[in-house]
């Protein structure tokens, strides 16, 4: 999903005429409506003048990028472009908090680093953050950790949200344009769980290139190569 501009200079218009004919009294309408139209176009018209503070998609910087208001919506920054996420399902969350849980306790009980989890932005090389839903930072890379992002992780997991009604899913970017980033980025493991196909699939990075680890699904267990040591039943996060 992106900001685009030919579709608020449409709002923009439309509210603009609105506005004018209301001035005018031309509009056969009842006083309640008049005033719910006036409002609604005054709200668009707002719409529009925020949106021409913030650059044109392709433009924007890092600087633009990390001085951009909070918000309750994952955003990523991509060959100078806004990439808004779509908002999780109930079965991504509860997906990602289940393994969350369990990997971050693996970790903490082995002294290994750090698992966060989304919202972190995590800044894979100049002007290209990815927000992944679980990260791991070695303690040999805690150097790479920091206050407004991370640095690139040692592994990263993406649970594939299911295309919906209201969402298009995430399956296309978390399988192409995150699988090459991360690629790119030199992270060493990229696991990506489907609720719907019910599997765990990990990547590890050889000589610059994903190798398939392996792919479990239910009644298996899935392993990493970079937490060693750690196996996770497929049924405890997609069971």
């Amino acid at each position: 999903m992106a900001f685009h501009r030919s579709a608020m200079l449409k709002c923009f218009r439309r509210s603009a005429i609105c506005l004018k004919l209301l001035r005018q009294g031309d509009v056969n309408m009842g006083r309640s409506t008049k005033l719910r139209t006036r409002r609604k176009a005054k709200e668009l018209l707002l719409t529009y003048e925020v949106a021409e503070l913030f650059p044109r998609q392709g433009e924007w910087t890092e600087e633009d990028y990390l001085s951009l208001p909070e918000t309750n919506r994952l955003v990523e920054l991509s060959e100078g472009r806004l990439v808004v996420l779509p908002m999780p399902t109930t079965t991504h969350q509860r997906v990602v908090g289940k393994l969350f849980r369990i990997m971050s306790d693996f970790v903490e009980k082995h002294e290994l680093g750090e698992v966060t989890i989304a919202p972190l932005r995590v800044r894979l090389w100049a002007g290209k953050f990815r927000e992944p839903d679980i990260v791991f930072m070695s303690k040999e890379h805690s150097d790479r950790i920091g206050e407004d992002y991370w640095g690139v992780p040692d592994l990263v997991v993406e649970v594939i949200s299911p295309r919906t009604e209201h969402s298009s899913g995430t399956e296309h970017i978390d399988r192409s344009e995150k699988f090459e980033d991360y690629r790119k980025a030199g992270v060493a493991e990229y696991w990506i769980v489907d609720p719907d196909d019910k599997t765990v699939e990990v990547y590890v990075l050889r000589h610059g290139a994903y190798h398939l680890l392996g792919k479990w699904t239910l009644g298996e267990v899935a392993k990493s190569e970079v937490l060693k040591g750690f196996e996770i039943s497929v049924d405890a996060i997609l069971g």
